[in-house]
């Protein structure tokens, strides 16, 4: 069946703002996606009903417990993971930066890490703050500048007996660039001993994600760029977190697999909008046609949808973007090995300067290195200003897409 962009876009409440009577374009997705009805009906429904804190024998704290259950379990469904698998943070950002104070408690001077030039430095810099910390030497993986790809022929090259680590994204987020992380993971597997981390904040909005398949060690994602609340989450083989003494208070110590990395108290109504979120996912898997009784299947198919979507409208932006004159576009120039983020410069026109005429017209948009330093140094753009950058998700529209093409192009005239 087609997809029911107008059923979506009821559920997302945002969607029907305006500005000066002109309804908001948000092509801001990359940088975080707007927030679906029942994610903010299921938070405000924690809240209300009364919250506590965890592990207490009177209702408001079984209900709290319940509640984090469900989220785990749901978290799970969505990218193929068991629940105890599974920990919430406040951010993607500060899970990484601990988990890799916890692995380096056994790293040492003259051991190794291998991370990209492709990737966003929250999967960059907790590796060379451990690196520095431990005397540990970095490797880089390079991406050519005129595809947006990664090196992976130079991989085998950069790996050895004393790599810990290989530090890699699921998807760029500032260039869409899809990697092959089944194949990464391949090559490590034959060259050394290494885990495998991968940042997915960019992958789990717009293709199906199944860790099993993949085969890495661990990978991080973010709730509120899935169109969820503010959260982040890991992802660990069980077997492998059991083995990380993860930086705990004193009574926290003993928690098994993932919990230990959810440190203080957390977010319960965003664990539950999280749950909302893939309610949401899983009414749309069903909306499509997967009747089944399995949620797993249900959320695939949405999945499988959404990806198919977005590549039709992607493609539609990605004819609109070549008939601009003078705009460049980086990254893979077709939607085959991307995800829907677009980014690009106009010759003579500072990036910010695109990003404010966007905006004056109802456009939401990013400009700059999108804390993509490593991308921008490598393109040779870090003193002009960086990248205009786009990006599309499911609630996106034919007319949005068209709309923004005009903005640009009569900018450019």
């Amino acid at each position: 069946m087609s997809f029911p962009i107008d059923a979506v876009r009821a559920r997302f409440p945002a969607l029907a703002a305006t500005d000066q009577g002109r309804s908001r374009v948000y092509f801001d997705a990359p940088g975080g996606t707007q927030v679906c009805a029942p994610a903010i009906a299921a938070m405000v429904a924690h809240l209300e009903r009364g919250t506590a804190n965890s592990g207490g024998s009177f209702a408001s704290s079984v209900d709290t417990d319940r509640t984090s259950a469900a989220a785990h379990a749901a978290m799970a469904d969505l990218i193929g993971a068991d629940p105890d698998e599974i920990a919430f943070g406040p951010n993607m950002t500060s899970l990484t930066f601990a988990v890799s104070r916890a692995l380096a408690q056994d790293w040492q001077a003259g051991d190794e890490l291998v991370v990209t030039r492709l990737d966003h430095d929250a999967n960059v810099s907790p590796w060379l703050r451990v690196a520095d910390d431990c005397g540990m030497t970095v490797r880089w993986i390079d991406f050519d500048p005129a595809t947006g790809v990664l090196d992976l022929a130079a991989l085998p090259g950069l790996l050895g007996e004393r790599t810990r680590l290989v530090a890699v994204g699921g998807a760029s987020n500032a260039l869409g660039t899809l990697n092959d992380i089944a194949e990464i993971v391949r090559i490590v597997r034959a060259h050394s001993a290494a885990l495998i981390f991968v940042d997915a904040v960019q992958l789990v909005p717009h293709v199906a994600t199944d860790v099993a398949a993949l085969g890495a060690d661990l990978l991080v994602c973010s709730p509120y760029k899935f169109f969820g609340p503010h959260q982040g989450v890991l992802w660990g083989r069980a077997a492998l977190l059991e083995t990380i003494a993860a930086y705990k208070v004193r009574p926290a110590k003993s928690l098994p697999a993932a919990s230990r990395f959810e440190t203080g108290t957390p977010s319960f109504e965003g664990q539950a909008a999280v749950a909302g979120t893939i309610d949401y996912l899983d009414w749309l898997g069903g909306e499509i046609g997967d009747r089944s009784n399995d949620r797993r299947s249900r959320l695939r198919a949405a999945m499988a949808a959404i990806a198919a979507y977005e590549a039709s409208l992607g493609e539609r932006f990605l004819a609109g973007l070549a008939t601009i004159e003078g705009l460049r576009l980086y990254g893979p120039p077709t939607m085959a090995g991307r995800v829907p983020t677009f980014a690009f410069t106009i010759d003579g026109i500072e990036p910010d300067a695109i990003a404010a005429h966007l905006a004056a017209e109802g456009i939401c948009g990013w400009s700059g290195d999108f804390y993509a330093v490593e991308v921008i140094a490598r393109l040779g753009l870090a003193q002009s200003g960086g990248l205009v950058r786009l990006g599309l998700a499911h609630y996106s529209t034919a007319e949005e897409v068209d709309r923004t093409i005009a903005t640009l192009a009569g900018m450019r005239r």
